[in-house]
């Protein structure tokens, strides 16, 4: 069961992307006068991610909120017929865009605890005529999901704001099938957090205060049993990062990465 001040961290983190999917606030989850600086266009801070001019040509203009610290789709190799999980889907960006790779055969899921994430992704998918993908409202720490169901699951900077990463990771290998794969885009860190910037609920929302270091998430990863792990941390991601909180030099402690892994094959 979580605890109180895991419950609290959740509640912020809804609230706050409830607030991004009714366009109060943009970028990082922080309001304009939060912890974020001069926020970019959604366009200028996709391509900054790693999505190509194709990539943001072939998904809803609505689904691009200026979320995200990379571009799991790219890394995911997804194959026509493949059941694809998003966890954090938010307004559908990633959704729609593995919908493309999987084609008619296949089958895209996303979930997002923020009801007025999976509202509007719902709407993007209904005006846009994405007939293969669903949206379903649940947290990724129990995600409404069948055992054994998924091909792939991918993630773009979601994982880190979930106050109980091992059960994320644990969820995650219950819904993937034998031999399914993992390819997250998260934020971690590579040294010990400061305490202020642990305690500091905005950067929390904003990607930053809850990011676990990388032997850390190997653990977790493998305990969940998860083998061939694989993080690779992107040093030019430092510059973005700093963006996000200005005031503080966040960037010294956190880097975006690409999270690899996969479930056995049955023996």
């Amino acid at each position: 069961m979580s605890s109180p001040e895991n419950q609290k961290i959740r509640e912020v983190v809804r609230e706050k992307y409830a607030e991004i999917a009714e366009g109060q606030s943009r970028g990082c989850g922080c309001s304009p006068s939060g912890c974020c600086g001069d926020i970019p266009s959604t366009t200028t801070l996709s391509k900054a991610l790693g999505y190509s001019t194709q990539d943001l040509n072939q998904i809803p203009v609505e689904a691009n909120l200026g979320l995200g610290c990379g571009n799991p789709v790219a890394i995911a190799s997804l194959k026509p017929g493949e059941v694809v999980l998003d966890l954090g889907s938010g307004g559908g960006l990633d959704c729609f865009l593995a919908a493309k790779r999987v084609g008619e055969t296949g089958q895209v899921i996303g979930v997002d605890m923020t009801p007025e994430m999976v509202s509007k992704a719902r709407q993007n998918a209904v005006k846009n005529g994405f007939k293969k993908v669903e949206f379903r409202l649940g947290e990724i720490e129990n995600l409404p999901v069948a055992d054994n169901l998924v091909d792939v699951i991918i993630s773009n900077c979601v994982i880190n704001l979930s106050p109980e990463k091992k059960r994320v990771f644990q969820e995650a290998y219950r819904v993937l099938k034998p031999g399914g794969r993992l390819s997250v885009s998260d934020i971690v860190a590579t040294a010990p957090l400061p305490e202020d910037i642990q305690k500091d609920l905005a950067l929390y929302v904003g990607c930053v205060s809850g990011a676990a270091q990388i032997t850390e998430l190997e653990q977790m990863l493998r305990a969940a049993g998860f083998e061939d792990i694989k993080i690779r941390p992107k040093e030019e991601s430092r510059e973005l990062i700093q963006d996000w909180a200005p005031q503080s030099k966040v960037a010294d402690y956190v880097v975006s990465a690409t999270i690899e892994a996969r479930k056995p094959h049955q023996k």
